[in-house]
């Protein structure tokens, strides 16, 4: 949970400088973006759970 409250704390200020330099954030501005990111995340720890079965 640490881990998760640090990480939004860190985005918090990461958008905010980059809008005080008038920057375009450096993540996708819409929702469908977004869930591409969580899309791969999740594909990747699928990977982790099942090459293992596979490769027994």
């Amino acid at each position: 949970m640490q881990e998760i409250i640090l990480a939004i704390i860190a985005g918090l200020i990461v958008g905010f400088v980059f809008a005080l330099i008038k920057l375009p954030i450096p993540a996708p501005p819409a929702l469908p973006g977004i869930m591409g990111i969580v899309g791969i995340y999740l594909g990747y720890k699928l990977y982790e759970m099942v090459w293992p079965m596979i490769m027994k």
